[in-house]
């Protein structure tokens, strides 16, 4: 996990060297001058949902301790993935709430479906598995109105994780990071569609239109932002691809702004990765960690097991800017512990139980049908 912290201004590049001769003070050739080219890795995972099973998961394993919840043994076996890159991102797709605050159920919405709180554990497990930033901004995010908007955030303050999609003011609307190596990331998060009445503007991000967006990309540059990543949740669920109009949305806003890294959430089972106009884009990354896929299960059967993580390398170039390199890695969820594991590693390793081996070929059988070649 690399170092992050907010910024308030643009700080210009400060990675230059000095190699080879002398200077001209002495007679000799003049000293020549060159950019240390920089790099930093992003990887970035699917949506937290923490439904029935994961809690029950998260109380099993707090049995015997203080803790109401402790969602750590779910999330460890991918913490080699998160913990080593640059700058981590995870997806909250549930409001947070507040210290001791009952999570579950809070009633129906009026357009259909629950209102949903996590709870407030939630938030330090994720800083502690690695991640450094969580995107906030959903169909749920204003399942409980402000009140659930400001928990959320200060959840992710108090354990040390930034946020983006949702704001506390209009301030929180607006912020660059800094990431190790000094390259400036701006990330920017909206949903397409809310579960509840629309709240104030600046209280969540709305994704209205490619223009806006880009907009708000455009202002991003001018701020300094080196590199521009875009997370979008989106609205049709268990779709093995992407829509016609997300497409278009997403084909329209990466012509008419520079964007190194679109991510989408929404759809609750994994999607390609393909470039568009150059660009990096993961049409969905799937459930990170949620109560789906448990047996009997209709609508969300055993797709919503499967999910991904992006992992992007960013490289400066001589000339300016930087190239992206950019792979899915698979990952699956045990069915009834709601462990997550890498795939091809816990292939790779001889004891894994022969269940979860079983589990796993399933996951990585109906991914590789959508996904090809995944890591």
């Amino acid at each position: 996990m690399g170092q992050m912290w907010a910024v308030a201004a643009f700080g210009g590049l400060a990675a230059l060297g000095v190699i080879g001769g002398p200077s001209d003070s002495d007679g000799l050739r003049p000293a020549v001058r060159h950019r240390q080219l920089r790099e930093v890795t992003v990887v970035a995972t699917g949506d937290v949902l923490t439904e029935n099973a994961v809690l029950a998961a998260g109380e099993r394993a707090a049995a015997g301790t203080a803790l109401r919840y402790d969602f750590s043994p779910v999330i460890a076996p991918v913490e080699p993935l998160v913990k080593p890159a640059d700058l981590a991102i995870c997806h909250m797709e549930l409001p947070v709430g507040a210290p001791g605050e009952r999570p579950g159920v809070y009633g129906r919405s009026p357009f259909g479906g629950n209102l949903l709180l996590a709870p407030h554990e939630i938030a330090h497990d994720l800083a502690e598995a690695g991640f450094d930033r969580c995107s906030t901004a959903s169909n749920h995010s204003n399942d409980l109105g402000p009140a659930g908007i400001d928990s959320t955030i200060a959840a992710f303050e108090a354990a040390g994780v930034t946020t983006i999609g949702t704001a506390r003011n209009p301030d929180e609307t607006q912020r660059i990071d800094v990431v190790v190596d000094g390259v400036w990331i701006a990330h920017l998060a909206y949903t397409n569609y809310s579960n509840t009445v629309r709240p104030a503007g600046w209280r969540l991000s709305f994704a209205e239109s490619a223009s806006r967006v880009a907009g708000d990309v455009r202002r991003a540059r001018q701020q300094g932002a080196e590199l521009v990543i875009v997370s979008v949740h989106i609205s049709q669920e268990m779709l093995t691809g992407p829509t016609g109009r997300d497409r278009a949305f997403i084909t329209e806003l990466t012509d008419a702004a520079p964007v190194d890294l679109v991510i989408q959430h929404g759809p609750h089972v994994v999607q390609p990765m393909e470039e568009v106009n150059g660009t990096p884009v993961f049409w969905s990354l799937g459930n990170f960690l949620s109560g789906m896929g448990m047996p009997g299960a209709t609508r969300y059967g055993l797709p919503t097991l499967d999910l991904l993580l992006a992992d992007v390398r960013f490289t400066e170039r001589p000339t300016g800017g930087f190239s992206a390199e950019a792979r899915p890695v698979l990952m699956c969820t045990e069915r009834f512990a709601r462990t997550v594991y890498p795939a091809r590693a816990t292939l790779a390793d001889p004891s894994t139980p022969a269940d979860l081996r079983r589990q796993i070929e399933e996951c990585l059988a109906r991914s590789e049908a959508i996904v090809p070649g995944l890591g």
